[in-house]
C-alpha cells in the first residue's frame, strides 16, 4: 500500500448547539486538515506514472476544501434563530450552514465525502481541533 499525506489548515468560528459546556458558546479554533490518500498500485502510464496522485493535485484539492471554511462562522442548520441569522447577515458575516453539528468528527467525515467525491483516493482524514485533540474518519 502506497500512501500520502498532506495538511491544510484553516480558521473558524463555532459552536455546539444543546450543549451543557463552555463549547454551546460562540468560538474560534484554527483547524488543521490532515489527508491520507493512497492505492495498491501505482500509476503505470503517462506524465503521471509513478504515483499514486500527484502532490499538487493533492495539495490542490485540500488547500480548496479548507479555503472554503476559512474565516467564517460554521452552525448547525436549525442553530439559530432568525433575528440572530438576520442580523449576521445583515452585517455580512461569512456563515457557512451544515447539516450537522460542526464537531471534529463530523467534519473529518464531510471532508472524507467531500474529497472522495472530488476523486481524490482517501484513506483517512484527520481533522485538528487543538494541536492536541483530532478526529478521524476512515473506512
Amino acid at each position: 500500500m502506497y500512501k500520502l499525506k498532506t495538511t491544510a489548515a484553516f480558521d473558524s468560528a463555532h459552536f455546539l448547539a444543546g450543549y451543557f459546556g463552555k463549547c454551546a458558546n460562540l468560538h474560534g479554533h484554527h483547524w488543521v486538515i490532515e489527508v491520507e490518500a493512497g492505492s495498491d498500485n501505482l500509476q503505470e502510464t503517462g506524465e503521471k506514472r509513478g504515483m499514486v496522485i500527484d502532490f499538487v493535485d493533492l495539495k490542490k484539492a485540500v488547500r480548496a476544501l479548507a479555503d472554503s471554511y476559512d474565516h467564517a462562522l460554521i452552525y448547525e442548520a436549525g442553530s439559530l434563530q432568525d433575528t440572530t441569522l438576520s442580523a449576521l447577515q445583515e452585517e455580512r458575516f461569512r456563515l457557512i450552514e451544515v447539516p450537522y453539528r460542526p464537531t471534529a468528527e463530523n467534519f473529518a467525515r464531510a471532508f472524507y465525502e467531500a474529497l472522495t467525491t472530488a476523486g481524490i483516493p482517501v484513506m483517512s482524514v484527520t481533522v485538528y481541533e487543538t494541536p492536541e485533540n483530532a478526529a478521524r474518519y476512515e473506512v
